[in-house]
């Protein structure tokens, strides 16, 4: 198997719950080496998140695959001095503590890079190490209501809606990962690390996509508008005899063809549906139309026709139809780990390496302190300083 793309790139990571996690497990997949440092006795609190397989977390074994576990007291003595010697051989730490934490127990950024001066530091907090808002606690759903994603997520009137899956979590560890390897392949030219600084609620409004445009162009609130796009119509969920597809019609072409095979040719000529901004603006009829139409015929059916003659389709799926489905597992976009007991959980797998050959878990999520005695005889230390005789 080739080397993967991270190979030989040593991270420390600092990290719990889910945004910083899932960074260092994308990192972890692509190759690099993960040394996860957590609270002796305690560890990561995601440890204690359900749902559980016996005593094991499936959260926790869903975002630290690819990881080595050492638990350090960062307030005693000989826990500082092993933690300092995995940063004298390490390239990035990762960490997610509120601003002003790391300075405490002096590790900040600049006692870093005065200590070892090629260490990439990426930092992961509600809002960033700048602003008024720097030292407040955050989480997934406090950022995605503060950033205005909610106010775009749901149906008219039915009230805020937050994203199904933690986004507000899962965009900033997505952003680190980017900053991670930024910072590496500037590290590369310049010799010198760098701090990268990572806010869950800046994430969040870069991942507003089109509404902040949108609102600058018009002026007009972007507010909830269901499944459907906002400047494409047709371009929705559309429901069919026995369930649930998606038509996606992005211009005029695409539209007339859909209209010639659903058997409603008239709509191409009808005023209200002649262009896409009128289409946009009488959405809800030709909903109502194309309906009409798609009930008279299975799901089946209507995927057949309208990808066997190039119109952007889908069907709507469970999550337990997405896990079987076959463009899934050609993919390989489903991964395995294992429970201590021995028993296996399937959890979504690398995108990176889909399709690749690779094998995306080499490692097993670790056991808390699993592998301290292992990392102490690589530093050198019969046991941490300060420990035995």
């Amino acid at each position: 198997m080739n080397e993967l793309p991270l190979h030989g790139i040593t991270v420390v990571d600092l990290t719990r719950v889910l945004a910083g996690p899932f960074c260092t497990q994308t990192l972890g997949d692509m190759g690099a080496r993960i040394i996860k440092v957590e609270q002796p006795g305690v560890g990561d609190d995601a440890r204690a998140i359900g749902p559980f397989m016996g005593d094991a977390s499936a959260y926790f074994m869903s975002v630290n695959r690819n990881k080595e576990s050492i638990a350090l007291d960062l307030k005693a003595e000989g826990d500082r001095a092993v933690f300092e010697r995995l940063l004298e051989r390490a390239d990035v730490l990762v960490e997610n503590y509120r601003p002003g934490t790391m300075e405490k127990l002096g590790y900040g950024w600049e006692q870093l890079q005065a200590r070892y001066p090629r260490l990439v530091m990426v930092s992961i907090s509600g809002f960033g190490q700048t602003g008024p808002y720097r030292s407040q606690p955050a989480y997934d759903m406090v950022v995605q209501a503060m950033s205005g994603m909610m106010s775009v997520t749901g149906h008219p009137d039915a009230g805020p809606c937050r994203v199904g899956v933690s986004i507000g979590d899962l965009g900033a560890g997505l952003y680190a990962v980017v900053g991670t390897q930024s910072a590496l392949l500037r590290r590369a030219r310049t010799g010198k690390g760098e701090r990268v600084d990572v806010s869950m609620l800046d994430c969040q409004v870069a991942l507003l996509e089109n509404a902040v445009a949108r609102y600058g162009a018009t002026g007009s609130v972007p507010g909830p508008i269901g499944s459907r796009h906002p400047s494409m119509t047709p371009f929705d969920v559309y429901a069919a005899e026995d369930g649930y597809l998606v038509i996606a019609v992005g211009n005029d072409g695409l539209f007339k063809r859909l209209c010639e095979l659903l058997g409603l040719p008239g709509l191409v000529d009808d005023d209200r549906f002649r262009t896409n901004a009128s289409r946009c603006a009488h959405e809800a009829a030709l909903k109502r139309m194309l309906e009409d139409k798609l009930r008279g015929h299975s799901r089946a059916h209507w995927l057949k026709l309208l990808q066997d003659n190039g119109i952007p389709t889908g069907e709507y799926h469970s999550v337990s139809e997405v896990v079987e489905h076959p463009q899934i597992q050609a993919r390989g976009m489903l991964a395995e780990v294992l429970a201590p007991s021995g028993e296996s959980l399937g959890v979504a797998g690398n995108p990176l390496m889909a399709g690749g050959g690779k094998q995306v878990v080499r490692r097993q999520p670790p056991a808390l302190d699993g592998d301290r005695m292992r990392i102490l005889e690589e530093l050198g230390l019969a046991h941490a300083p300060g420990e035995g005789d």
